[in-house]
């Protein structure tokens, strides 16, 4: 059997199914910056919700003020107990977050954004494509 830089077989590794979970929250670098995506793209909101259960528990993991954060809702659908478990999520890993940036505004509206800064105690951007808050996130 041949083992893999990380304990696990090649063939164990080939035989796994990719976990669409994970593919959804996952660091990217973007400039030499390392990022946090949470990818909610075409979510139902129960998956926006699974979304952001591994969210809290990837950046609680991380140092504190270490993480940049970028939210995706384009095309997701956001009822209120979504929202409300968002806001929870929003403050619960505020000590670990340097800047958090979203994009999504049809999803997301205006009152839900001002809503999340004022429960969260937090500074959100809203940003009209994903290119525009990966260049926010890394500019300092």
């Amino acid at each position: 059997m041949y083992i893999a830089t990380n304990g696990v077989s090649h063939v164990e590794a080939a035989s796994r199914v990719p976990d669409p979970l994970l593919d959804r929250v996952r660091f990217i670098d973007h400039s030499g910056q390392r990022i946090l995506l949470i990818d909610s793209r075409n979510c139902t909101a129960q998956e926006v919700r699974d979304n952001y259960d591994q969210c809290r528990i990837v950046v609680t993991a991380e140092p504190p003020e270490s993480v940049r954060t970028l939210s995706d809702f384009t095309g997701a659908q956001i009822d209120r107990q979504t929202f409300d478990y968002v806001k929870q999520v929003a403050v619960f890993d505020r000590p670990h977050v340097r800047r958090a940036a979203l994009v999504g505004k049809e999803s997301f509206p205006d009152v839900f954004f001002r809503g999340l800064q004022s429960f969260s105690a937090r500074h959100f951007r809203m940003f009209d494509t994903r290119d525009q808050a990966l260049e926010w996130l890394v500019e300092e």
